[in-house]
């Protein structure tokens, strides 16, 4: 009988008006359901754990970066200034191009 009643009085609100009505009955379960669940498990802890800790973060992305510049100086100095890739590493290299730029 509850079924047929509510088809009724579904048929006379309008659309927000049902709407409105179905959000609160939802609302209602889960404000009884956290209810009923708050009483069985005990408080959370508000401290997150992470997957990866702060600390390791931090490091990552030095490396990451560590290595995007050593990447981007490979493809400067090889491909656009036309020598090896490998040269990047030599220190004869890092001391001609201070050179330049000190002018000494």
């Amino acid at each position: 009988m509850g079924q047929k009643q509510e088809k009724q009085e579904s048929l006379t609100l309008t659309r927000e008006e049902l709407r409105k009505a179905q959000k609160s009955k939802l609302k209602i379960e889960k404000e009884e359901e956290s209810a009923a669940t708050s009483e069985e498990k005990p408080k959370r802890l508000k401290w997150r754990i992470r997957l990866i800790p702060i600390w390791l973060r931090l490091i990552i992305i030095l490396a990451i970066m560590a290595v995007a510049s050593l990447a981007g100086a490979m493809f400067g100095y090889g491909v656009l200034g036309g020598g090896s890739p490998m040269e990047v590493l030599d220190k004869e290299t890092w001391q001609h191009i201070l050179d330049l730029v000190k002018k000494d």
